[in-house]
């Protein structure tokens, strides 16, 4: 059987290839995007399919956009917004100011 390494050494290995970061921060984003929606909607008493009727899409689309499953453009964000009863805002910050 293999040697067994602790989760941090696979964490860096995994971490040090060409692109990781790029990929780990993406993934980042879509997640917290999608939880910000799905809080709203569950906030304002919305079903997903609820959700997906007022924004013009359907529900899996909602479902996979709240797991993190999707990146959202701007316009499907736009949507989103309008249906959550939000205005959307996209700001860009300096890299050592973002977190």
């Amino acid at each position: 059987m293999g040697e067994r390494r602790a989760w941090a050494d696979k964490r860096d290995e995994i971490m040090s290839r060409p692109g990781a970061g790029a990929a780990y921060e993406a993934a980042r984003v879509r997640f917290e995007l999608g939880e910000a929606v799905r809080l709203r909607r569950e906030e304002l008493g919305l079903t997903q399919a609820e959700l997906a009727d007022r924004s013009g899409l359907k529900q899996p689309a909602v479902a996979r956009f709240e797991a993190g499953g999707t990146m959202p453009t701007i316009p499907m964000l736009e949507r989103l917004a309008e249906a959550l009863e939000m205005r959307l805002s996209v700001q860009l910050q300096p890299l050592r100011e973002a977190s």
